[in-house]
């Protein structure tokens, strides 16, 4: 049984892989024996690449700004260099914005749905090109709560995440029979960065938020790491196109 969970010595890329849930993905796939490239739009990358392989793990870092097309493919070039292979890519990169929705600058709409959404179908269809050749390959996107929900006053990344659910389906119509699996992650309500102005406990929203999850507390990074290995390894093989909930209950309650 073990043995359908062993990822040692695969090849993967982690994008937004220097924080919060990006992070805490490319930390579970180095622990289970992977070499991993970490992808961020900043010089952080480097250094928390560096701070992986203080621990002994395998990774390395290319720092691009993924909103970009031209950085996004010379990105993937340099990650491809570094592991000479592919088995798995993890699309963990995102921004948001939050206006109400008549409010909401078509400038930041453009943008939330260029990085969030356009640039991981880039980033999927040139994994797939490489995934292809051999027949198999392990694709993990993130969605989130608000691709079933919609949010409130983040319309545009609310779009964007119910359209890597649908892109998430659609790749794997076209590729789970070739032996690639594309799955995605939908985290609930997890404590990051991105989140901060709702876990302030000041927030009234963050007690309500909380009181609605019936395992009574935020996601970490680290509720991430058991899901993101179960999917990258061969114990997910019958698994595609699957949305996956990892939100303490809360889309249940």
């Amino acid at each position: 049984m073990g043995n359908m969970f062993d990822i040692q010595g695969q090849k993967a890329i982690v994008t937004g892989g220097t924080r919060g849930l990006g992070r805490g993905m490319a930390e579970a796939l180095l622990e289970a024996g992977c070499e991993v490239v970490i992808v961020g739009s900043s010089a952080k990358v480097a250094e928390t690449a560096a701070g992986f392989r203080e621990k002994g793990y395998i990774c390395s870092a290319v720092q691009a700004d993924l909103g970009k097309k031209g950085e996004l493919y010379a990105a993937f070039r340099s990650c491809m260099e570094k592991l000479g292979d592919l088995d798995i890519l993890v699309t963990a990169h995102g921004i948001t914005y939050r206006h109400q929705p008549e409010e909401y600058p078509i400038s930041e709409w453009d943008e939330v749905i260029n990085v969030n959404l356009n640039s991981v179908f880039y980033l999927c269809q040139e994994a797939g090109k490489v995934m292809l050749k051999k027949g198999y390959g392990k694709i993990i996107n993130i969605s989130s709560m608000n691709a079933f929900f919609g949010g409130s006053v983040a319309p545009a990344y609310s779009a964007s995440k119910g359209g890597i659910s649908q892109l998430t389906k659609a790749l794997s119509n076209d590729w789970a029979g070739k032996g690639i699996n594309v799955n995605a992650i939908a985290p609930g309500f997890m404590a990051t960065d991105l989140t901060a102005a709702l876990w302030d406990p000041n927030n009234p929203r963050c007690k309500e938020i909380t009181d609605r999850i019936p395992s009574h507390r935020w996601g970490t990074p680290d509720d991430m790491k058991g899901i993101t290995v179960f999917l990258a390894s061969h114990a997910s093989d019958y698994i595609s196109g699957a949305i996956i909930p990892v939100d303490g209950g809360y889309l249940v309650k």
